[in-house]
């Protein structure tokens, strides 16, 4: 394989830049600037010089045996003080080396992936590790890089190839005298996982919430107080606040971390009936928006009745412009009363919903248990039926251990390997 190299950390100028070299060749980079590679895991401050451009920078050197570092092969990284011309003139020597080039988007978790110190589910936990914007978001990143469902996975993969091996005995035997019953066995392995995908199936919707954000829509009547609620929220003017009726038009959005989790907060269209036509494209949009968002607010006018939307059970209902209605149980964006009160209880909500999440949180890995969870809920069938279907339900069984090996990135999955690199930058 080719050495590659890239620039591991943010580039512009820094205290420090990292420029990280993996490969084969990774210790003649430092023969490049005249000293040879230092002891693996002992940093070792160096002079960069090179034949040519002369001395380049004073850097610190750390460099990784094969099989020890991150992506599995000889690695050596130049930390470098952070400018943008001494990063680049390093860039430059490297990529003048015989053997030596510019590491592709991802391509060092790549090969980690590919040496086998990274399953998929970790790259992409790695991937929202990277992306992480509040603690919640970090945490729960953390525990798929940690290797959790992995190691679920693995749990599951082992039961259901016992199990299998169960039937695969019974058919074998089918001829002798003395039949083997296993029926009880095989369900009762069958049943544990199929729970098992099952409940982690039904908490996807909540952890890729917690990776993605979750939503709050305002909703109400024109001239509640919705866009004025929104900028007191977000502590700047986002939205446009005016006396007309209909000012807002479209869906502004305004993402806050709330104490941890991701929230992105939507400011409506008022709802009415109206007939302005750009005002109704707003308003269906506001409905649309609305029906999707894990949580609305409804912000009324005083003594507002529900007209075109209706709150659900958990939907929060307020009365908005208390400095002007006097209510006590009312939110004014224009003093903040109320809006501590308010918080707490959309901040309330939305962790009771967190606490559900489970460990799948990519759309890729909910498709593969779904995949697996039919698999087997076939295959008990199958056995239901018989030692006649054994057969049947062996075959079952053997396709849902080998979608669980495309869950971890042991097999058959090179159709998704490229479009989860191409999120990654250029150093990782």
């Amino acid at each position: 394989m080719d050495t590659i190299f890239a620039l591991a950390t943010v580039p512009g100028k820094s205290g420090v830049a990292v420029i990280r070299v993996s490969g084969p060749d990774a210790a003649q980079s430092c023969d490049l600037f005249g000293f040879p590679c230092p002891d693996a895991r002992k940093p070792s401050l160096r002079r960069l010089t090179h034949a040519k451009r002369g001395f380049l920078d004073e850097a610190l050197i750390l460099s990784f045996d094969d099989g020890a570092s991150f992506t599995g092969e000889p690695v050596v990284e130049f930390h470098l003080h952070g400018s943008i011309a001494i990063v680049q003139v390093v860039l430059n020597c490297l990529n003048e080396m015989p053997g030596f080039r510019p590491a592709d988007a991802g391509e060092f978790t790549r090969r980690a992936l590919s040496n086998g110190r990274l399953d998929l589910t970790q790259v992409e936990a790695l991937s929202d590790l990277i992306k992480s914007e509040t603690e919640m978001q970090r945490k729960q990143a953390l525990l798929g890089f940690s290797g959790r469902l992995r190691d679920a996975a693995e749990d599951w993969r082992g039961e259901l190839i016992h199990a299998l091996s169960l039937l695969e005995a019974t058919i074998d035997f089918a001829d002798e005298e003395v039949p083997i019953d296993v029926s009880d066995d095989v369900q009762r392995s069958l049943s544990r996982i199929i729970k098992n995908l099952d409940e982690e199936i039904q908490g996807f919707g909540v952890a890729e919430r917690i990776r993605s954000g979750f939503e709050v829509a305002i909703v109400g009547p024109p001239n509640a107080g919705k866009s004025t609620l929104l900028n007191a929220l977000a502590g700047r003017d986002a939205a446009i606040t005016s006396e007309i009726a209909g000012t807002t038009r479209d869906v502004i959005e305004v993402r806050m971390d709330l104490d941890g989790l991701p929230v992105t907060f939507l400011d409506t269209a008022g709802l009415r009936d109206s007939n302005d036509t750009v005002e109704n494209i707003g308003i269906q949009r506001a409905l649309q928006r609305a029906d999707t968002a894990d949580l609305r607010v409804f912000l009324l006018s005083d003594e507002e009745e529900f007209s075109i939307l209706q709150p659900k059970d958990n939907d929060i209902v307020v009365f908005g412009k208390s400095d002007l209605s006097g209510r006590l149980d009312g939110v004014s964006g224009t003093t903040g009363a109320g809006l501590s009160e308010l918080i707490a209880r959309v901040k309330g909500f939305l962790l009771s919903k967190a606490t559900s999440g489970g460990l799948v949180s990519h759309e890729r890995q909910r498709d593969v248990l779904s995949q697996g969870l039919a698999n087997l809920r076939s295959s008990v069938e199958f056995v239901e039926r018989g030692p006649d279907f054994y057969d049947l339900a062996a075959e079952e069984l053997r396709s849902g251990i080998f979608i669980l090996e495309r869950l971890v990135g042991r097999v058959d999955v090179e159709d998704v390997l490229d479009r989860i690199f191409s999120s990654f930058c250029i150093g990782k």
